[in-house]
């Protein structure tokens, strides 16, 4: 494991809602995140299907830690996600690409895949660059 990842990890430990839902980061390197989760009953809809806000949070982390990983801090601006199947089990892995940094914003596309390599969703997801500080302060830390 890298340097870039141990760092990574150890921040990733503090994300509840991540961690909640059976979030991993799988691999990392600069500009380039890939999260799995393994699909658990939590992880379905009311079809025996992933949920596809579950498919469209773990976009989002991979994204957000793709983003991450010029070591400034990020919040979600927007994203554009399409569904295109589904799986009730196994393992979805998000493949997250940074295609553009510029510098208060961070535009990154995103493939989700599923068993035999199945390509479930894909989006591009636009970051904005905060303050952490104010951030923050805001949430009351």
């Amino acid at each position: 494991m890298n340097e870039l990842q141990e760092r990574t990890r150890e921040k990733l430990e503090g994300n509840s809602f991540m961690n909640h839902n059976y979030m991993e980061l799988h691999f990392l390197e600069p500009d380039h995140a890939v999260f799995k989760l393994d699909i658990r009953e939590e992880s379905r809809n009311t079809f025996g299907m992933v949920h596809g806000g579950a498919l469209y949070a773990l976009a989002d982390n991979a994204t957000g830690c793709a983003a991450h990983t010029d070591g400034r801090h990020y919040v979600t601006q927007g994203s554009s996600f399409n569904f295109l199947r589904n799986q009730p089990s196994g393992t979805v892995y998000a493949d997250a690409r940074v295609r553009h940094r510029g510098g208060t914003t961070c535009l990154i596309d995103v493939e989700l895949t599923g068993e035999g390599g199945k390509l479930l969703a894909s989006g591009t997801f636009t970051y904005f660059c905060v303050d952490r500080s104010k951030i923050e302060a805001k949430a009351g830390k």
